[in-house]
């Protein structure tokens, strides 16, 4: 297999470069590629990582898996883009400076076409697609989340409509539900389809990998960000594994990470809750805290200190992570949760 300038070779690791575009100052604007293929045949998983520029867990996860000796052991081959933003990784920033926006967001989706030609980073995004849609039959994607987030899968709605039947989507959510339990970590649902689309999330990597090409793909959030933190590095190495492990890539069964969800029913993500007076946030949670509907998530208070409301969940559900910094303006979101998902996994697509 070659991807960019990598081309693979039986029982060894090569490392090469994509180019993706070039860069006004005249050089290109290069992924890093990595590519162990097996000494026998077998499946394509894909590892993408680092999008969001400043999501360095996932980069060093990527990076660190490519390096668990996988030529001498894996059956089929295993594709590692560790950084697919490089102008956020030279600024350890989120975005890149390209748009200012979201780099996640500009996947392919065939009800996305507009009418002014597509920008830079859409460009971007494609290729990257063309590039896991032709060989890729399993693909997961790493990310971190808030400050002090505890780590998490998200597992996206599988949607049909006119891409596919009811029956074929959940045929697809089924193989999608057997990566992700063997990745072993607290499962989160997307948002409901109508949200889900809202925030085009239909067009981040691993929705457009799964909505879109039919890919079994799914998001892993890797604690926090700008750091490294050690311990998630290793239990995001160990759900890399068990995915090759489930695909039958490696040998054994998932082994446990250890990392277990606070609650027993359902979950889904939530921005949740919004304040309505603004002033500087106080929160009475923090990550991996459970709650009930009604519990006070946080409160409010002057510039002086003073009291000014108190904020509740509206949910049952446990914290994921709090939004860093504390100054909060009306409806401003509080925190990010994990509520719960009464809702079906698979579902048709909410037209605009």
């Amino acid at each position: 297999m070659q991807v960019g300038t990598a081309e693979s070779k039986p029982g060894e690791l090569v490392t090469g470069w994509l180019d993706v575009t070039d860069l006004p100052t005249g050089s290109p604007e290069r992924l890093p590629v990595l590519v162990t293929e097996g000494e026998e045949d077998g499946p394509t998983l894909w590892i993408t990582a680092s999008i969001h520029g400043n999501e360095v867990t996932a980069l060093a996860t990527a990076q660190d898996v490519m390096k668990a000796n996988l030529e001498s052991r894996v059956r089929g081959t295993v594709v590692c883009l560790p950084n697919l933003n490089p102008a956020g990784l030279r600024r350890t920033n989120r975005t890149s400076y390209y748009h200012g926006d979201d780099p996640n967001r500009y996947f392919p989706d065939p009800d996305a076409e507009g009418l002014r030609p597509p920008r830079v980073q859409e460009l971007i995004d494609g290729r990257i697609y063309d590039a896991f849609e032709e060989s890729a039959d399993a693909l997961v994607d790493l990310h971190t989340a808030q400050v002090g987030s505890i780590p998490f899968v998200i597992r996206d709605r599988v949607l049909y409509g006119e891409k596919r039947s009811e029956d074929e989507a959940r045929e697809l959510a089924g193989e999608l539900e057997r990566l992700v339990d063997a990745y072993d970590f607290p499962v989160v649902n997307e948002y409901t389809a109508e949200e889900y689309v809202e925030q085009n999330l239909q067009r981040s990597t691993a929705g457009a990998a799964l909505n879109n090409a039919g890919i079994p793909a799914f998001t892993v959030e890797l604690g926090g960000f700008e750091v490294v933190e050690e311990d998630t590095r290793a239990e995001g190495m160990t759900g890399l594994l068990n995915v090759m492990r489930e695909l039958d890539m490696l040998p054994g069964g998932p082994e446990p990470t250890g990392l277990e969800a606070p609650v027993e029913f359902p979950v889904k993500r939530a921005v949740h809750p919004h304040t309505d007076a603004p002033g500087i946030v106080r929160h009475r949670v923090e990550a991996g805290d459970t709650f009930e509907e009604g519990d006070a998530i946080a409160d409010i208070v002057t510039p002086h200190g003073e009291h000014k409301a108190t904020v509740e969940s509206d949910h049952d559900g446990y914290v994921v992570g709090r939004y860093h910094g504390v100054a909060a303006y009306e409806n401003d979101p509080l925190a990010s949760l994990a509520v719960r998902d009464d809702g079906d996994l698979v579902v048709p697509r909410e037209r605009e």
